[in-house]
């Protein structure tokens, strides 16, 4: 539905659907409504009082009676001051809520993708969806639909008393409207385009921005700060023109519905003073020229607001078609589950498993294999050769193309997903730690472990000195990805992180392929440990992981190509892994 309105100037499908978010502050979005039709209602209040001034009381130089005209002025203008700041005021508010909901909504809903939206999905464009483009989405409240509401309603009220006082001096200054009408029709659509090539180009931007910043080391190691600085530079300009072309079109229109303005007074000046409009019998009165000029202005003066406002409504309706995109994107995991995976043994078994991250290129293919429960199960291979995949199934991170994964001899459907990820843990080879405290990156806002739980876990595996050593303890903030500790730090703290989740099942991927030798003791004790008694699999890549194994899993090319201990692969002459424990795992033990 979203993509079908980029095209058209206006879809009334999709603003019915950002007004539909309005419905829990349905109160509020009625006194907004109501602010906006007094607001109008009082618009002909000062223009008529100034006529009543001049020409009672000022021309004829009578003052009786002229204080209570200038009271009833004063007391025009606070009760338009008191609804115009009322209207804003809510109208601002209920923007805000809206978009508060929006984002809770749209965050709730990437959370559920699967995890292949994300490996084809560029991170800068998502921020620009969940932060500048929702904040755009507040303007059509705020700046928007009311304020258009309110101008409209305030031509149509200047109008009709326009009309009622003196219908042909209204037909004078409605003279250049037809004109004004179709500049701004013109003017509309042209902002349309210009401000979905805007809004692209902010995506671009966020986008390159949060990956140069992201690989910051990469780049210079690899000295590419002049080729990025280059390609920055391209779309920055791109960026730019896209925004230059905005005020373009702002330039041209503004000043021709000022002078439309302009000349709409001259007309009415001209022909008030010089022709004869009541059957010839008097001329115009002064008063009623002023008033005539005073709400021409506050006629042409919405028009040339609505033009602006229907920019900055364009511009929401833009960054809200891109928002619904997302959110009407079908990419979750199927949770039909029923069953909650509680006390789990922990046992688990592929069934002829085939699955490929793209169509046609099968990465696991006709994949049989059982793990018992509480045993210790390795998976060796080649890079690429399937084994990270084999955890990314058993999370269901990715839908199987075919076969089944049962766990304790049900499918793993059956359970549901949130309870079936709860007891698995997973320790990965690339530690990812939020800017925040050890302890809520252990616990990840867990209320139900406390720092006491932390504390005993750590002693457990033997991390509680290595803690207790940096700056605040388990209070110290890591910064942003855990740059303020050492991979070998952070595969300790995703160690601890796993072995409070008490899970059932336990993976390990590579989990001690990038550490230093002290760390690499205290993750191979802190293994021994967190994997007594529970279901594991560890992507192996150290030698002592493996011989500890009680079956290790050789893989080759996503097929299975050999299955047993340690000891029984050793004899296996001419096999792949004993060539492969020849070739890697050899030397690191002779060294």
């Amino acid at each position: 539905m979203a993509d079908k309105t980029t095209g058209n100037a206006f879809s009334l499908r999709l603003f019915k659907r950002i007004l539909a978010y309005t419905k829990p502050y349905r109160f509020t979005y009625y006194f907004v409504a109501l602010s906006a039709i007094l607001l109008a209602a009082v618009s002909i209040a000062m223009p008529y009082l100034f006529k009543v001034a001049i020409d009672e009381h000022i021309v004829p130089k009578e003052y009786e009676g002229f204080t209570t005209v200038l009271a009833m002025m004063i007391g025009a203008l606070m009760i338009e001051v008191l609804l115009q700041l009322s209207f804003i005021f809510y109208a601002n508010w209920l923007g805000q809520q809206v978009i508060r909901d929006l984002r809770l909504k749209l965050f709730d809903h990437m959370m559920g993708f699967k995890m292949k939206y994300f490996d084809t999905s560029a991170v800068g464009k998502l921020v620009t969806r969940a932060v500048s483009d929702i904040e755009t989405i507040a303007s059509i409240f705020s700046q928007g639909l009311f304020v258009m509401i309110s101008d409209l309603l305030k031509m149509v009220v200047v109008l009709g008393f326009m009309f009622f006082y003196s219908w042909r001096l209204t037909l004078v200054a409605l003279i250049v409207m037809p004109f004004i009408l179709y500049a701004t029709r013109v003017f509309q659509k042209a902002m349309k385009k210009a401000f979905e090539e805007v809004r692209t180009q902010v995506s671009n931007l966020n986008s390159f921005v949060q990956e140069r910043v992201t690989g910051m080391k990469i780049v210079q190691i690899f000295n590419r700060e002049k080729i990025e600085y280059e390609r920055f530079k391209e779309i920055n300009n791109k960026h730019r023109n896209a925004w230059v072309r905005t005020v373009w079109y702002n330039s041209i229109f503004f000043p021709i519905a000022e002078m439309a303005s302009s000349i709409t007074i001259a007309l009415i000046v001209y022909i008030g003073f010089v022709v004869n409009l009541d059957r010839g019998s008097l001329l115009v009165e002064i008063g009623t020229i002023v008033m005539f000029i005073d709400l021409s202005q506050k006629l042409f003066r919405p028009l040339r607001q609505i033009a602006d406002k229907f920019n900055t409504l364009q511009m929401g309706m833009v960054a809200a078609n891109r928002v619904f995109t997302i959110i009407d994107t079908d990419s979750k995991i199927e949770d039909e589950g029923t069953m909650l995976a509680e006390n789990l043994k922990g046992a688990i078994e592929f069934e002829n498993v085939n699955f490929g991250y793209v169509e046609n290129e099968p990465v696991i293919k006709n994949l049989s294999f059982t793990v018992n429960p509480g045993e210790t199960v390795a998976i060796v291979g080649a890079t690429g050769a399937g084994k990270s995949t084999i955890i990314n199934l058993l999370s269901r991170f990715y839908e199987i193309n075919s076969g089944v994964i049962k766990i304790d001899s049900a499918s793993a459907k059956a359970y549901q997903l949130h309870s079936l990820r709860s007891q698995i843990a997973v320790v990965l080879q690339d530690v990812f730690l939020f800017a925040d405290t050890i302890f809520n990156n252990i616990t990840l806002q867990d209320p139900s472990i406390t720092e006491e739980d932390v504390i005993e876990a750590a002693k457990k595996i033997g991390v509680h000195d290595f803690i207790m050593s940096l700056p605040n303890g388990y209070q110290y903030n890591v910064k942003e990805r855990g740059v303020m500790l050492s991979s070998g730090q952070r595969q300790l703290i995703a160690f601890l992180r796993a072995y409070v989740s008490k899970p059932s099942i336990l993976v390990l991927d590579e989990a001690t392929s990038s550490v230093d030798a002290y760390s690499e003791q205290l993750i191979q004790d802190a293994t021994d440990i967190i994997t007594k008694g529970r279901t594991s699999i560890v992507i192996a890549h150290r030698l002592a992981t493996i011989k500890k194994a009680d079956k290790i899993i050789v893989m080759d090319a996503g097929e299975i190509v050999e299955i047993g201990s340690h000891k029984e692969l050793l004899q296996k002459e001419n096999g792949y892994y004993r060539n492969l424990y020849e070739v890697q795992f050899l030397q690191q033990e002779v060294a």
